[in-house]
C-alpha cells in the first residue's frame, strides 16, 4: 500500500512538472483592458451603426447582481455588456451594447421601471469601492436613462398615460387647459425646478445624468450647468446600443478628465426595467482598465474605408508569460528534490525485500 501511495505521489508531481515545463494553461483568466482607439474627425455620437465603431476593439465585460446594499434582486438579467470606445483628441465616446428582451422606456406608471446603463470613473488615482465609491474616494457617474431618451424624441406626460386624470383644484389652470401646460409666471411656485432638480425640469438636453457619489446614499446630481455628458440610445432586436460622449477634459471639479496613454479605470452598471430593477437592484461590473491610445501610430484612422475593414469584435486575451524567473526555477528544483527523495525511498524498500 505504501509503495502504491509513493507511485501515486510521483505521478502527480511528474504531471505538475510537465504542466509547468510545457506551459499548459490550467486556468485562463481574461485581463480586461478597454483601449480607446484614436481617430480623426467627428465621433459617431448618434450613430451606433457607424463603420468607425468597428475600429474599436470590443471588450465583453461580465456583470453580476449587486448584493451589498438594499434593494437587492439576486437574479438580475444583464450578464455582460460589450464596450467599444473612441477619441479624437478632443472628445471621447463609448458604445455599450447588452441583451435586453424588452424595451422599457417609460416610468410614469407606478409599476413601470426604465432600462438604463451607467459608467463610473474614480476621481482619485486609486480605485475606491466599485459600487458607488466610498468616503474619501468619490466617483463620477454617467447614467443614461431610456425614458429620458424617449422624452427627447416624443415627450409623454402623465396625462397622456391617464387621459382621464383630474385634479380637484389647480388655481393656475383655466378650465379645459392641460394641467401640464399651465404657465407659471413665478419660479417661486416651482421650488424643485428653482433648486436645479433635474427631475423637475420641463425639458432636458441630454438623456444622461451626470452625478457624483462617495458611498451608498451619497449619490448627488450635478447642477444643470454641469450636465455636460451627451448620450444616445437605440433598442433593436433585443439589444440596447447606447453611446456616451463628452469632451476629454472638464472644468468641473467633480468630473473625470481623460489623458491619452494614461491608465484610467471604469466600471459599469445595467438596469432591466422589465425585471423591476432600479436603484441598487442592478447588474454591476468591477473596475476595468481603460487606456486612451496616443494620437500617433497605427491606431489612428482617417478614413471610413479603413475602419470598415476592421473586425466587428475582438476578445481580450491574457498575456502569456515570457521567460523564466527565480520563483519558477525554485519550484522546479523543489519538485526534483521531492522526486529524488521518492526514488530513494522506493529503492530502499526494493533492496530491503531482496
Amino acid at each position: 500500500m505504501f509503495k502504491r501511495n509513493l507511485i501515486g505521489i510521483a505521478i502527480v508531481l511528474l504531471a505538475s512538472l510537465a504542466v509547468i515545463l510545457f506551459n499548459v494553461p490550467l486556468v485562463r483568466s481574461q485581463g480586461l483592458t478597454i483601449t480607446v482607439a484614436a481617430v480623426e474627425g467627428a465621433l459617431p455620437v448618434e450613430a451606433p451603426d457607424a463603420d468607425l465603431w468597428q475600429l474599436a476593439t470590443a471588450v465583453e465585460v461580465p456583470l453580476s447582481a449587486q448584493m451589498i446594499a438594499r434593494p437587492i434582486i439576486p437574479e438580475t438579467n444583464a450578464r455582460s455588456v460589450t464596450v467599444r470606445a473612441l477619441h479624437n483628441g478632443e472628445e471621447i465616446a463609448f458604445l455599450l451594447e447588452w441583451m435586453d428582451a424588452t424595451r422599457n422606456d417609460s416610468a410614469l406608471r407606478l409599476d413601470e421601471f426604465r432600462d438604463s446603463v451607467a459608467l463610473q470613473f474614480p476621481l482619485l488615482d486609486s480605485q475606491p469601492f466599485y459600487c458607488m465609491g466610498q468616503q474619501g474616494g468619490n466617483v463620477n457617474i454617467w447614467h443614461w436613462k431610456a425614458d429620458w431618451q424617449a422624452a427627447l424624441i416624443a415627450q409623454q406626460t402623465l396625462q397622456d398615460v391617464y387621459p382621464n386624470i383630474h385634479v380637484d383644484m389647480y388655481p393656475f389652470i383655466v378650465e379645459s387647459e392641460n394641467i401640464y401646460s399651465a404657465a407659471y409666471a413665478e419660479v417661486e411656485f416651482l421650488p424643485a425646478e428653482a433648486a436645479g432638480n433635474l427631475l423637475a425640469m420641463p425639458t432636458r438636453s441630454t438623456p444622461v445624468e451626470d452625478m457624483v457619489a462617495g458611498g451608498f446614499g451619497s449619490l448627488t446630481s450635478q447642477l444643470p450647468e454641469g450636465q455636460n455628458v451627451q448620450g444616445y440610445g437605440e433598442w433593436r432586436d433585443g439589444v440596447w446600443r447606447v453611446i456616451f460622449s463628452r469632451s476629454l477634459h472638464s472644468k468641473e471639479t467633480e468630473d473625470v478628465s481623460f489623458t491619452p496613454e494614461a491608465l484610467h479605470a471604469v466600471a459599469f452598471a445595467v438596469w432591466d426595467g422589465a425585471n423591476q430593477e432600479r436603484n441598487g437592484s442592478k447588474s454591476t461590473s468591477q473596475w476595468v482598465a481603460l487606456q486612451l491610445a496616443g494620437p500617433q501610430g497605427a491606431s489612428v484612422v482617417t478614413t471610413a474605408e479603413t475602419a470598415a475593414q476592421a473586425p466587428l469584435t475582438a476578445s481580450a486575451a491574457a498575456t502569456a508569460p515570457t521567460g523564466f524567473n527565480a520563483l519558477f526555477w525554485g519550484f522546479i528544483g523543489l519538485l526534483i528534490l521531492i522526486l529524488l527523495g521518492i526514488g530513494v525511498v522506493m529503492l530502499y524498500f526494493h533492496l530491503s525485500r531482496t
